[in-house]
């Protein structure tokens, strides 16, 4: 019997006891494996194997991320140095990367593991963040601190000085990342058919105040002036590093870093597509709830996970 093992990626604070459970019942009957991380062995059935961390990717054929964008990203990061399949289950509010909702999860496991899907390639930031090596899906930030003085850092592009910025936060993009903290900024939406990076100001005060667009082959160098103030460096909006007041961020693409399964790419882009559109609305949940037909928002008002089978 196939003994296929996949690889379970939790939320980090979010219960995602029903759809493991959906998951794991899909694997008894399937005759399929299923691992965790040895962190997670606390959260999953007695029959998911725990496996350490810089093991896991190694031994599976796929990757399950249940969460939002958040624990997608993270599923992605650990793949870097050995690419494998990422499929999305959606555990978030409003996630652009994640495609498969709950209640489809037995029908994209089936496609899953007969290979039924097309994978779509994401670049990655690789960063030499003061001499520590990170990599990033959606994006690089360097930070201000409230009430410590703006963000003031030069630019350069393959070692030629291109100007700097004064501003709350500059942001180092992917076409992945051009829909999350660029966007908010002001910045390009990018398809993520195009190979590019993006560096987009926040609030700029002096300097480079647009979005700057350039090659994948370009190589970026982001460093503080003497007169910034204390900046926190952000990777995919987690923090890793809280102050900085000097040092340099150098920054280069690695191509198709990460593979992410598209079981519906058409379907997949038209719900993007209305996420964005929903983004610039000025309206909370409930009030954009409100604008839905009467037997659609009773629909979702009862949706239920499906029991597993």
């Amino acid at each position: 019997m196939d003994r296929t093992l996949l690889g379970l990626v939790l939320h980090p604070t979010r219960d995602a006891t029903d759809i493991v459970a959906i998951i794991v019942d899909w694997a008894a009957r399937h005759g399929k494996g299923l691992a965790v991380r040895c962190e997670d062995r606390h959260r999953v059935p007695a029959s998911v194997e725990a496996i350490p961390e810089d093991e896991l990717v190694e031994r599976v054929s796929a990757l399950i991320s249940i969460g939002g964008d958040g624990t997608m990203l993270g599923a992605l990061r650990s793949t870097v140095g050995n690419p494998k399949p990422v499929l999305g289950v959606h555990l978030g509010r409003l996630g652009f990367l994640v495609e498969v909702e709950p209640p489809e999860l037995p029908e994209a496991l089936d496609r899953l593991t007969s290979k039924d899907f097309t994978v779509e390639a994401h670049s990655c930031l690789v960063c030499d963040v003061c001499g520590d090596d990170v990599v990033a899906f959606n994006d690089i930030a360097l930070v201000r601190q409230p009430g410590r003085g703006f963000a003031v850092a030069t630019l350069a592009v393959d070692g030629q000085r291109y100007g700097y910025y004064r501003c709350d936060a500059v942001v180092v993009s992917t076409p992945t990342g051009s829909t999350a903290y660029s966007y908010a900024a002001g910045g390009p939406l990018v398809s993520p058919a195009t190979q590019a990076v993006v560096i987009t100001p926040s609030a700029p005060m002096a300097g480079i105040s647009r979005a700057v667009v350039l090659s994948p082959e370009e190589k970026i160098r982001l460093e503080l002036t003497p007169d910034s103030g204390p900046v926190a460096v952000e990777v995919d909006g987690l923090v890793f590093r809280e102050a900085s007041t000097e040092g340099a961020v150098d920054i280069s693409v690695r191509r198709d870093a990460g593979l992410v399964v598209r079981l519906d790419p058409r379907r997949y882009q038209e719900r993007n597509q209305l996420k964005l559109s929903l983004m610039d609305l000025p309206l909370l949940p409930d009030q954009l709830r409100e604008l839905l037909p009467d037997g659609l928002r009773e629909q979702l008002n009862r949706r239920k996970l499906p029991p597993p089978r």
